[in-house]
C-alpha cells in the first residue's frame, strides 16, 4: 500500500478545515442546485431495468434458451427409457415368474449392459453450461453456483445403478398388474 493511500484511508471522517478553494467549490454546488429543478421533490418514476423473468420472456420471444430445450430433452428422453426399462423389468418378471434368483441375475445382467450414451452426454453438457445459459448466480458462502429451488443444479449421470434403483432386481418389487 503507498503512501498517499495510507493518508487517504487514515484521514476518513476526519474534518478538514475550510479553505478558500473549499468554499469556491461549495458556493459553485449552492448555486448549481438553486437551477435545478427537481431540487427537495420525489424523482418521477421510470421504467427501471429490470428482469421479469420467465427467462425473460423466453428472451422477447425468440423462443426457449438452450439449456431448457436440453432439460426438456433430457426429461423426455429419461422418461422414455423409464418407460421401456419397466415393460422388459414387467416381462422378465413374467419369464422368470418361478425362479426369483434367475430373474435377479438376468435383470442384473440387462441393467449393466444398457447404454446411456445419448442421455449421459446431454446431461455433461448440462452440467457444463447451465451456469452460463441460466446466468446463475455465485453463492459465496458454498463457493460454489446458487442453489436451484433448492437443490444442486447439476444432474447426475445415468448407469446400471440408476437402473437397479428404479426397477430393483427382486421378484418381489414387481407389481403383479400392469397399470
Amino acid at each position: 500500500m503507498d503512501r498517499a493511500e495510507c493518508d487517504a484511508i487514515l484521514r476518513q471522517g476526519v474534518v478538514l478545515p475550510e479553505t478558500p478553494r473549499r468554499r469556491r467549490e461549495l458556493a459553485a454546488l449552492a448555486e448549481d442546485l438553486e437551477t435545478i429543478t427537481l431540487t427537495g421533490k420525489p424523482l418521477p418514476v421510470r421504467a427501471r431495468a429490470f428482469r421479469p423473468t420467465a427467462e425473460a420472456y423466453l428472451v422477447a420471444t425468440r423462443g426457449p434458451l438452450p439449456y431448457m430445450l436440453r432439460l426438456r430433452e433430457i426429461e423426455q428422453g429419461t422418461a422414455e427409457l423409464e418407460r421401456t426399462l419397466r415393460e422388459a423389468w414387467r416381462a422378465l418378471a413374467v419369464e422368470c415368474a418361478e425362479d426369483p434368483e434367475q430373474f435377479s441375475r438376468a435383470w442384473t445382467a440387462r441393467a449393466h449392459a444398457l447404454g446411456f450414451d445419448d442421455l449421459n452426454d446431454l446431461i455433461d453438457r448440462h452440467n457444463r453450461w447451465y451456469p452460463a445459459e441460466s446466468r446463475l448466480p455465485m453463492d459465496p458462502r458454498r463457493g460454489d453456483f446458487a442453489l436451484v429451488s433448492g437443490t444442486d443444479y447439476r444432474l447426475a449421470p445415468l448407469d446400471a445403478d440408476w437402473v437397479l434403483e428404479r426397477f430393483p432386481p427382486e421378484l418381489s418389487s414387481v407389481p403383479v398388474s400392469a397399470p
